[in-house]
Order: structure tokens, then C-alpha cells, then sequence
């Protein structure tokens, strides 16, 4: 049976692949009490006594605010993390999934961005995950990173849960209108890599290493933030306990923060449909799923 590693199995992201993973081998699981992510002996060390036929870094530093002052911790964690994980994957001979975030784009296009668009992010979260990116493909093994966008799930303290909180304690909610993105709810997000790495391993490894890359996987379509809450405000699971039944438009400078958003990032996710034969759930079918469960 293969060995499978998965870091970051506390996030949005990695909760959703620790439930998914063991159905396609011995599942090793670990998150930072268990791991050093800024040691690269103690990463390497863990590689190589678990020997995984796939590796999956579901982990990062995505406070992006915190990311303008601790810049040297995401670093080590978004930029230099990848590269080793990448160069002992090589090595061993194993796939590599990787998650990477629509914030390498300046937001400055007015169409879904495709995977050859040209980058420039605008804070230092961006501009570290897009040095992981580049430190993954420059090892050259089997590979697949998935740019993402717009991650939710039902757990923590991410968009939805937290506009759900708020309908519950205010009459009117104000929310940014001039951000779009893809919401993507981390189930899918979850099911599809999965999906896709359980399709290379069944092809081999010249497959998946002729079909190596960077992949766009969000949710299909796109929406304003203030979409994005109205559709959450719509299917709220317990309409008794909803006292917001206002939500206003605001603009981002209205509320200041320490570092530049993207205006507009929407993927396009057509090479991942493509060759993987997978399809993409719009994002409003998600969301009602996700807001059901």
C-alpha cells in the first residue's frame, strides 16, 4: 500500500483531504505540533522515514495581513517548505499536490485569469506563494499545484461562518462590492486534487509527469464579496437566528488594511477540466451544499 504524507491537516483545506486521503493509501497526517515547517532537517527527516508515493501540502501562512511584518515566516513556510517538499518528492520519486492562491495576480484584468496570465502580486503573502510555485516547478518531478481562490468551508473563521456570525448579531451588514474572486468551498476543492492525483497514479508516472504543472481550481464563476454574503444571507441554515436582513455595498478603502487586495481574480479553470475529465461545480451549487451540511 502506498505511503501518503499530508501537512496542514488542521486548515480549511487539509480537515476536508484527512477524510479523503486514506482511500487511496496509508495516510501519515501532520500540522505544526507535530512538525517544524521552518526546520528543513526536521522536514526532510519526515519525508524520508515515511517514504510517501504522494505528498500533499495543504499547509501555508495565509494571514496575509500578518504576512506584511512576518514576511521571514512566510517565507520558510510558503516559499522555502515547497522547495524542499518538491526537491525530496524527486528524489523519492513521488507526486507532489500543492495549493497556491489567486493572489500572484494584481487583480488589474477584467477576465478570468488563465495559468499563462502574467503575475505581480500586491502583498507579501502573494509574492511568497508565488516563490513556492516557482520553486516547485523549477525541481522538475511529477507535480501539480492547484491555484486557488476564495477558500470556505463550515469550520473556523473564514468568510461564510464569519458572515453568518455577524447576521446574528447586526441589523445591517456592510460588504465590500469592488473585490471579485471565485469562492470555493474546500470540500471540492478536496475531492477534486484528490480525484486528480488518484487519475496520475492509475496512469503512471510518465503520465503524470507529462501532465505536470500549474492548475487554476476554484469555484466556476465568479462573485463580489458582497455577492458572495448575499448568497450566504439567502441560504442561511437557520433563518430564525438571522437578525441582518440589510446588506449594504461598501468600497475596500472603507475598511484599511495592511495589505493591497486584488480587485479581481477569477479563474479560469478549463486546462484542469480538460485534462483531468473533472467537472467544476458552479460556486452557488457549493455554497447551498456547503451551507447544508
Amino acid at each position: 500500500m502506498m505511503n501518503i504524507l499530508l501537512l496542514g491537516k488542521h486548515g480549511q483545506l487539509g480537515w476536508e483531504l484527512r477524510r479523503i486521503l486514506p482511500t487511496l493509501g496509508a495516510l501519515t497526517a501532520i500540522d505544526r505540533e507535530d512538525l517544524d515547517l521552518t526546520s528543513p532537517q526536521a522536514l526532510r527527516q519526515v519525508l524520508r522515514e515515511i517514504q510517501p508515493g504522494l505528498i500533499v501540502n495543504a499547509s501555508a501562512y495565509t494571514d496575509v495581513d500578518r504576512a506584511e511584518t512576518e514576511t521571514a515566516l512566510a517565507q520558510a513556510v510558503n516559499a522555502e517548505t515547497p522547495a524542499i517538499l518538491a526537491e525530496e518528492s524527486a528524489r523519492l520519486g513521488a507526486l507532489l499536490l500543492h495549493y497556491s492562491t489567486d493572489y500572484v495576480f494584481d487583480g488589474a484584468q477584467t477576465r478570468p485569469y488563465l495559468e499563462t496570465d502574467p503575475v505581480n502580486p500586491l502583498n507579501a503573502y502573494g509574492r511568497t506563494k508565488l516563490q513556492g510555485e516557482q520553486a516547485i516547478a523549477a525541481q522538475g518531478g511529477a507535480f501539480f499545484t492547484f491555484r486557488t481562490s476564495w477558500v470556505y468551508s463550515m469550520r473556523g473563521n473564514g468568510f461564510v461562518t464569519k458572515i453568518l456570525r455577524w447576521a446574528g448579531q447586526q441589523e445591517v451588514l456592510r460588504v465590500v462590492e469592488d473585490q471579485t474572486g471565485s469562492p470555493t468551498w474546500a470540500r471540492t476543492l478536496a475531492q477534486l486534487s484528490a480525484q486528480a492525483a488518484l487519475l496520475a497514479l492509475a496512469h503512471g508516472k510518465d503520465w503524470a509527469l507529462a501532465h505536470s504543472g500549474l492548475y487554476h481550481l476554484g469555484g466556476e464563476g465568479q462573485a463580489t464579496r458582497f455577492q458572495w454574503a448575499q448568497a450566504v444571507l439567502d441560504l442561511h441554515p437557520d433563518p430564525s437566528q438571522k437578525r441582518c436582513h440589510t446588506l449594504q455595498p461598501a468600497l475596500s478603502a472603507e475598511f484599511p488594511l495592511p495589505a493591497l487586495r486584488p480587485s479581481f481574480t477569477p479563474l479560469d479553470c478549463g486546462l484542469f477540466q480538460q485534462t483531468f475529465g473533472l467537472r467544476i461545480p458552479p460556486w452557488r451549487e457549493d455554497l447551498r451544499l456547503a451551507m447544508d451540511t
